[in-house]
C-alpha cells in the first residue's frame, strides 16, 4: 500500500490578489549566469541552466510567494513544475521522497512511477529508488522544475545526503529549486564555482522604495505620505512580513504618522509587536480561534471545530482569508489551509504565554479527530505533542497489523521512538507490530529482547495488560516464531531458522494462512541457503498455497520468482516456464481491470528462460511486454532483474559493452531481501567483462570478493566460484600458466561434485562446459576427443530442457569444440541447435584503426591479434582462420616484432594502447 500522502502539499499555492509586480526578480531569475555567460540561468522558459536555484532568506521575506508566482508563470509557458510544500513531518527520507516522487508524477505523468513502487514497498533502500527516479527523469524529453518549499523544515543528514546525490546526477533538462530559511547542507561552494547555482537572498527579496509604495498605497490603499513610507521602509528595511503586519495595524488609524514614528526594534521584536497589534484588534472569538488553531499544521473547518469546540470553523477560515490574516489555501476548493509559518510561530508563542498547558489539550483533540478520520500519522504526531502516550499507543495498536500487511513498515518504524518500551510491554499486539517493523527495516539489535519481553507477557499477563484488537491475540505465538526464524536466518543459523519456521507453522492460529506462508517460506530459505533445492521448493510451494488462501496474490507472484529460480538452477527450464505462466494466469484472474503487481516480473522471468534456450526473439518479446506493464507493476526486485535480463539479451546479440553498462545500472538499483543472493550482479558483470577481454578488471573483482580457487565451497557462493573458474581459464589462455590452469581444474572438479550431490543439474551442465574447455587448454589437439567427451556429457544433459546459452556464451573456443562434436555425431540434433545459436549472434564490424606504427600490421595480422586477445590456443586460432598452425606462428612472430613485445599478454596490452584492439569499456 502506498505511503499516505498529503496531496494538498503538491499544489502550487494559488496566486494572491495583493501581489506587487517585481520585474527585477523575474529578470534576475532569467538572466545569464554571471560566471558562465554562455549558459542560461534558471530562466523560466530556458532549457539549460544551473542545477540548483536557491531562494534563501529569513522568515517573512516572500520566498514562497516568489516561487509560487514563478511556478505559475512557468506552467503557463508549458514547463512542468513539481511542487512540494514541506513540513517537519517529512524529515524522514521515506515520507520526503514519497512526496517528491508524487509531485513529479503529477507534473510529468510517467516520471516517478517506478520509484514510487520501490518506495511503497517500505523495504527498498531510498537510494535505489532515487537512482531509478533519475533514470526516469533522464528519459523524459521535456524540462521539469522540482520546487521544494520550506526545505529548512526537513534539512538534516538523512535527507541531505540523498538530495545531494539527486543534485549531482540531475539530467540537464531538470532543475532543483529550493526555498529555505537557512542554507541547506549541500555543496553550495562547488556549485557556485561551476556556475551551477543561482542564488536569491534576503537582500534581493527586500522591498525597494517603489515596491513599498506600490504595496502600501496601491495594494492596501493607505494613502500614506512619501515621508511616512520612507520612514516605514527604513524601519522595516524592506522586510515584507513586517510591512504586511504594519499595514494591517495602520488600517483605520487616525494618526498613521505617529504610529510609524513609534515603530522600532529588531526583526523578532517587530513581529511580536505587530502580531500583538493585529491579533489584539480582532474580535475575541477570532483571536481565540487564531491562538487555539495555531497548533495545527493544516486547517480545515471540521478539524478546527474539533480543536476549538466551535461549529463555524469553515466560515472563520474563509473570513481570515478575506482579511488577509496570513492564511494560505492549500487546494483549489478552499477546504484546507495553513497559517503563514512565521505567523503561526508567534501565535503559538502567545498561546503558551496566555494559557500555559492549553496547547497540550488542543493537540489531544486534534489527535482524536485525526484518529477518527483514518489519518494515523497525524494522530500520532499530535498525541505525542499532547504528551498523551497512551492515546498514541492506542492509535498505533489499532492500525499496526494492517499497516504491516500493507507493507508500510517504515511508517511504523518511525513510531517506535514515540512509544516507550514500558508502554509497549503491556500491549502484546502493539509489541508484536513494533517487532515486525524492526525486522522489516533490517534493525535486529533489540528484536530478541523484545521477543523475550513479549513472551513473558503472554506467559504471565500483568494486570494492566491492554489489548485493543483481541482477534489478533491467537496469531501471536505463530507470528513470534516467524520472527525468531527470520532472526536466526539473518545470523546464519540455518538449523535454528528451520526449527523456528516449523514451530511457526505448528503454532499458527486456525485460518492464519499468512503465518503458515511465512513459516514455510523461511524454512524454504534456510534449505535454499544450504543448496537443498528440493526441500526449498517444497517450502516455497507451501508458502504459495498459504498466500493463495489468504488472497495475497502479489506475494504469490513474488514467491513464483523464487520457485522458478530454484527450478532453473536444477536445470528444469520447463518447470520454470510453467511456474511463470501459472502466476500470470493467476494475475489475470485477479487483476481487477489492471495488471497485478508482479506481472512484469513474470515476463522478465520468461525472457530469462527464453534466453537460456537461445530463443532471442521470444526473449525480446517478453521484455517488450515487461516494458509495457512498467515498473509500477513490478515487485521491489524488478528494476535490477529487468536490467539483468536486458543485459543478457545485449550480450547474446553481440553488444557486451552495452551489457556491462546495464549490469552496472542493475547493481546500483539492486534490492535484496531475506533470499540468499545466489547470482550476484557483480559476478554477472565479471563474466561480461571477460567477453570484452577486460581480464584485469575481472581479476579486480576476484580480489574485492576475496575469492580463491582453494576456498571451502558453499552453495550461496557457487555462482561466484564458477565465475572465478572462467576467469582463471582466461588468465591461463593469456599467460600460459600451468599453475593457474591446475587451480581452475581443481576448482571445477569440486564444484561439479557438489552440484551433482545437490541435484543442481543446471550447475552440473555449466561445470562440464568449463571442464571441456579446461581439458582442451591442458591437452590441446593431442587429446581433443577427451575434451569432446566431456562436452558430450553436458550436451546430453542440456538437450532435455533445451539449454543453449550456457554453451554459446563461451565464445569461439566452445564453438570449435561444438563443431568437432557435430562432425563426430552428424545426426545429433541438439549440438546443431547450439551451433545455430552461435550463428545467430551478429559479428560486430571491426573498427577502423590508425595504427601509429612505423611498420603497420597487415589485415591478417590484425585478425590474428584479435584472436590472441581471446582464450583460443594456437590450433584453435588456425582453425578459426582456416590456415595452418605454422602460418599462425609466423604471423604471431611478426606481430611481436612490430609491436616490440615478446609475449601474448603484452602483445594484447600493447594492441589496446595503440587502439588496434577495440577498447569496449
Amino acid at each position: 500500500m502506498p505511503t499516505p500522502l498529503v496531496r494538498t502539499k503538491l499544489h502550487v499555492p494559488p496566486a494572491r490578489d495583493d501581489l506587487v509586480p517585481r520585474p527585477r526578480l523575474s529578470s534576475r531569475l532569467s538572466a545569464p549566469s554571471a560566471g558562465h555567460p554562455d549558459r542560461r540561468s534558471v530562466g523560466l522558459h530556458g532549457s539549460v541552466g544551473p542545477r540548483l536555484v536557491l531562494v534563501s532568506a529569513p522568515p517573512g521575506f516572500g520566498k514562497s510567494t516568489l516561487l509560487a508566482t514563478w511556478a505559475a508563470t512557468a506552467a503557463a509557458a508549458g514547463r512542468a513544475v513539481a511542487w512540494v510544500s514541506l513540513e517537519s513531518s517529512e524529515r524522514h527520507p521515506d515520507t520526503f521522497w514519497a512526496h517528491v516522487v508524487a509531485a513529479l508524477e503529477q507534473a510529468a505523468p510517467g516520471v516517478g512511477a517506478g520509484a514510487a513502487t520501490l518506495l511503497d514497498d517500505g523495504r527498498t533502500p531510498v537510494r535505489a529508488a532515487i537512482t531509478l527516479l533519475l533514470n526516469e527523469l533522464a528519459a523524459h524529453p521535456d524540462g521539469i522544475d522540482l520546487v521544494l518549499d520550506d526545505y529548512h523544515l526537513v534539512d538534516g543528514p538523512q535527507v541531505a545526503a540523498d538530495v545531494e546525490f539527486l543534485l549531482q546526477h540531475l539530467p540537464p533538462q531538470v532543475r532543483l529549486v529550493i526555498g529555505t530559511r537557512a542554507d541547506p547542507d549541500l555543496p553550495l561552494a562547488r556549485l557556485r564555482a561551476r556556475g551551477e547555482l543561482l542564488e536569491v537572498r534576503a537582500a534581493d527579496l527586500r522591498f525597494t522604495g517603489d515596491e513599498v509604495t506600490a504595496y502600501l498605497n496601491g495594494v492596501v490603499g493607505l494613502g500614506l505620505r512619501a515621508s511616512d513610507i520612507a520612514a516605514l521602509e527604513g524601519r522595516t528595511e524592506g522586510w515584507i512580513a513586517a510591512l504586511q503586519l504594519a499595514a494591517l495595524s495602520l488600517q483605520d488609524r487616525p494618526d498613521p504618522t505617529a504610529f510609524i514614528a513609534g515603530f522600532a526594534g529588531d526583526d523578532r521584536y517587530v513581529v511580536d509587536y505587530l502580531v500583538e497589534e493585529v491579533v489584539a484588534r480582532q474580535p475575541e472569538e477570532v483571536r481565540r480561534f487564531l491562538l487555539d488553531t495555531s497548533v495545527l499544521d493544516r486547517l480545515s473547518g471540521p478539524l478546527c471545530d474539533a480543536v476549538t469546540g466551535g461549529d463555524d470553523g469553515r466560515s472563520v477560515l474563509q473570513q481570515l482569508e478575506r482579511l488577509n490574516l496570513f492564511v494560505v489555501p492549500l487546494d483549489d476548493t478552499r477546504q484546507w489551509y495553513r497559517y503563514h509559518h512565521l505567523f503561526a510561530e508567534v501565535l503559538r508563542s502567545h498561546l503558551d504565554d496566555e494559557a500555559p498547558g492549553r496547547a497540550v489539550e488542543l493537540h489531544r483533540r486534534a489527535a482524536r479527530w485525526y484518529a477518527a478520520h483514518g489519518e494515523p500519522e497525524a494522530a500520532v504526531r499530535h498525541a505525542v505533542a499532547g504528551h498523551d502516550v497512551e492515546l498514541a499507543a492506542d492509535v498505533v495498536e489499532g492500525c499496526v497489523i494492517g499497516m504491516l500487511r500493507d507493507r508500510r513498515e517504515s511508517t511504523v518504524r518511525r513510531w517506535i521512538a514515540d512509544i516507550p518500551a514500558v508502554v509497549a510491554h503491556r500491549r502484546p499486539v502493539l509489541a508484536l507490530g513494533l517487532i515486525g517493523a524492526l525486522m522489516s527495516s533490517g534493525e535486529f539489535a533489540d528484536v530478541e529482547e523484545r521477543l523475550g519481553d513479549l513472551q513473558s507477557v503472554l506467559d504471565d499477563p500483568p494486570p494492566d495488560t491492554r489489548v485493543l484488537v483481541a482477534s489478533e491475540l491467537p496469531r501471536l505465538p505463530g507470528a513470534m516464531e516467524t520472527y525468531r526464524a527470520a532472526l536466526a536466518l539473518v545470523r546464519g543459523d540455518l538449523a535454528g531458522a528451520t526449527a523456528h519456521a516449523d514451530l511457526a507453522v505448528a503454532r499458527a492460529a486456525p485460518g492464519d494462512d499468512l503465518t503458515v506462508a511465512a513459516g514455510s517460506a523461511l524454512s524454504g530459505l534456510a534449505s535454499w541457503a544450504t543448496g537443498d533445492l528440493d526441500t526449498a521448493h517444497r517450502g516455497y510451494s507451501a508458502a504459495v498455497a498459504g498466500l493463495r488462501r489468504a488472497g495475497n496474490h502479489s506475494d504469490v507472484l513474488g514467491c513464483s520468482i523464487t520457485l522458478a529460480d530454484l527450478r532453473i538452477t536444477q536445470g528444469r527450464l520447463g518447470d520454470a516456464v510453467d511456474t511463470y505462466e501459472g502466476a500470470l494466469r493467476l494475475a489475470e484472474q485477479h487483476s481487477e481491470g489492471g495488471a497485478l503487481r508482479g506481472s512484469a516480473d513474470m515476463m522478465v522471468g520468461l525472457a530469462m528462460v527464453a534466453l537460456e534456450r537461445g530463443e532471442l526473439s521470444a526473449a525480446a518479446e517478453h521484455l517488450r511486454r515487461a516494458d509495457e506493464l512498467g515498473e509500477p507493476n513490478g515487485l521491489p526486485q524488478h528494476p535490477y532483474r529487468l536490467r539483468v535480463a536486458r543485459a543478457g539479451l545485449l550480450r547474446a546479440t553481440a553488444d557486451p559493452a552495452g551489457a556491462i553498462r546495464l549490469l552496472e545500472e542493475a547493481d546500483r538499483v539492486y534490492v535484496g531481501d531475506f533470499s540468499p543472493n545466489v547470482r550476484p550482479v557483480p559476478a554477472q558483470r565479471a563474466r561480461a567483462l571477460l567477453a570484452v577481454d577486460r581480464l584485469a578488471d575481472a581479476l579486480d573483482w576476484v580480489r574485492e570478493q576475496h575469492l580463491g580457487a582453494d576456498d571451502e565451497l558453499h552453495y550461496v557462493r557457487e555462482y561466484e566460484h564458477l565465475t572465478l573458474a572462467r576467469i582463471l581459464l582466461r588468465q591461463n589462455a593469456l599467460e600460459g600458466s600451468t599453475r593457474v590452469l591446475a587451480a581452475a581444474e581443481d576448482l571445477l572438479g569440486r564444484l561439479h561434485e557438489a552440484a551433482q550431490g545437490g541435484g543442481r543439474t543446471g550447475t552440473v551442465i555449466e561445470t562440464l562446459v568449463l571442464q571441456s574447455l579446461a581439458h582442451r587448454a591442458r591437452h590441446g589437439r593431442r587429446d581433443e576427443p577427451g575434451a569432446i567427451r566431456v562436452l558430450e556429457q553436458a550436451v546430453r544433459l542440456a538437450e532435455v530442457e533445451g539449454h543453449v546459452r550456457v554453451f554459446v556464451d563461451e565464445g569461439s573456443p566452445m564453438r570449435s569444440l561444438m563443431e568437432a562434436l557435430v562432425r563426430a555425431n552428424p545426426t545429433w540434433g541438439h549440438p546443431r541447435r547450439v551451433l545455430d545459436g552461435f550463428r545467430s549472434v551478429p559479428t560486430p564490424p571491426a573498427p577502423a584503426v590508425q595504427q601509429g606504427l612505423v611498420d603497420p600490421l597487415s589485415g591478417r595480422e590484425l585478425d590474428v591479434l584479435r584472436l590472441l586477445a581471446s582464450d583460443l590456443d594456437g590450433p584453435a586460432i588456425a582453425r578459426e582462420l582456416v590456415v595452418s598452425l605454422n602460418t599462425v606462428r609466423t604471423h604471431t612472430k611478426s606481430i611481436y616484432a612490430k609491436l616490440g613485445v615478446n609475449s601474448r599478454l603484452t602483445a594484447v596490452t600493447r594492441g589496446r594502447e595503440l587502439g588496434l584492439l577495440p577498447d569496449r569499456r
